[in-house]
């Protein structure tokens, strides 16, 4: 299992490409499902879950090539049933059940795995399918869908904000017959990506980057190219990194309108923010101030950032409150961080940091995707040699990590001892 040795003490200063968005390519990837005449991605990041997604539409019957980050896909699926030895490894898995509805008028999807950080229920994808006239059953650890007449356009109200759910029904809709209305429709710059590709494609949808999005049904979509955005939580990560280390990051195709709340969260406590031509500049002269902060679906503060940010705030002059609504589950990393002296005190979904002028090196091993790299970001404040373990979840979401913090003055290493990783 991999692992990684990181030498502390050092302030970043350089620059870094920003990756395509894993989150993104997770849903584009499957509207190749949606099309006789294929889709063309480019900027799909290289990441165990998009390579995992790439093989499940294989397993469906696409044609799927990728020559560097453009990933072509073309044919039509021959196989309606997504395995859970496939599924389990990926929650996004479940985002081929829109497209199989739509186009086939039937399939089967296990219910699918991924991180431990909370409950993640699949009840609303189900609903939508429901809204939009499809039959579905939940058998033996999986859902079975089924519209023999095609699905047909209606009202789809969420009782919360989800954003897999959305993109299910934004696929779902875009050939069902007539016009379907979302409410209280995820805002997520992924789902305008999402929006933008199927309108490429053919598609007529409206409304995206707001909380109600009207699409009209259309009978086929065409071929189309079109390119994923740049990771918003793979730029919030380095920004959190210049000021964790007191250095300077200018991170190239960041978007400013899409880290709006992590900009002004990052100002409070100290950090200069600059806009240029290609991306964004961030840094900190000095010891950053602590801030609060409560995760909320976007355009509040992303979920995915909390782990980065608490890491920056166990070395922040002052104490913090960091609270998380979103899923139950996200301070699997305290633990971990107060093995390397953090001062975090946890009250149901609320932690109260306390930070210190330093970390202490440790071992420490990693239990999600954004928990790992929170603790590479915390190993890189401390002075002396930490180790994280089980790496695995990193390469699920970040391209080139040690590349592109190595490039900025990181001393950071990854080691094997062989044999498998664990399974996710």
């Amino acid at each position: 299992m991999d692992r990684l040795r990181i030498e502390g003490g050092l302030p970043l200063h350089g620059e870094i490409i920003v990756s395509g968005a894993k989150n993104a390519a997770l849903t584009l990837l499957p509207a190749g499902l949606m099309s006789d005449d294929g889709l063309v991605l480019e900027n799909v990041p290289r990441l165990a879950d998009t390579l995992s997604m790439e093989g499940l539409l294989r397993h469906h019957g696409l044609a799927v090539e990728r020559d560097g980050d453009v990933v072509t896909m073309s044919g039509t699926a021959n196989l309606l049933d997504a395995p859970y030895d496939l599924v389990r490894k990926m929650r996004a898995s479940i985002l081929v059940l829109g497209p199989l509805l739509a186009r086939y008028g039937e399939a089967r999807v296990s219910l699918p795995g991924g991180c431990a950080i909370g409950t993640r229920p699949v009840d609303l994808h189900i609903r939508v399918m429901q809204a939009l006239g499809a039959i579905v059953e939940l058998a033996d650890g999986y859902i079975q869908a089924r519209a023999p007449q095609g699905l047909t356009g209606g009202r789809v109200v969420f009782p919360m904000v989800s954003v897999g759910a959305t993109e299910n029904a934004l696929m779902a809709a875009a050939l069902a017959k007539g016009q379907t209305e979302i409410v209280n429709a995820a805002r997520e710059p992924e789902i305008s990506n999402l929006a933008e590709c199927l309108n490429a494609m053919g598609a007529k949808i409206t409304g995206h980057g707001t909380d109600t999005i009207i699409i009209e049904g259309v009978t086929n979509l065409k071929t189309a190219r079109h390119a994923v955005i740049a990771d918003r939580i793979e730029a919030g990560t380095y920004a959190i990194a210049a000021g964790i280390t007191n250095g300077r990051l200018t991170l190239k195709r960041a978007n400013a309108r899409h880290l709006d709340a992590l900009i002004n969260v990052l100002r409070e406590t100290g950090m200069d923010v600059v806009e240029g031509d290609d991306g964004l500049t961030f840094s900190a002269a000095e010891r950053v101030s602590a801030a609060d902060i409560i995760t909320d679906p976007f355009p509040g503060f992303p979920t995915d950032l909390q782990a980065q940010f608490m890491a920056m705030m166990s070395v922040a002059d002052g104490s913090s409150r960091i609270s998380e609504t979103i899923f139950e589950n996200r301070f699997m990393h305290v633990p971990e961080l107060v093995r390397m002296g953090a001062d975090i005190k946890v009250d149901g979904g609320t932690a109260l940091v306390r930070g210190r002028k330093n970390l202490t090196p440790a071992p420490v091993m990693a239990t999600d995707l954004r928990a790992s790299v929170s603790l590479v970001l915390a190993a890189l404040a401390t002075e002396g040699t930490s180790e994280v373990s089980r790496i695995y979840h990193l390469d699920r979401g970040y391209s080139d990590l040690e590349k592109k913090l190595g490039q900025c003055g990181a001393r950071i290493e990854r080691l094997s001892d062989g044999g498998d990783n664990e399974d996710e």
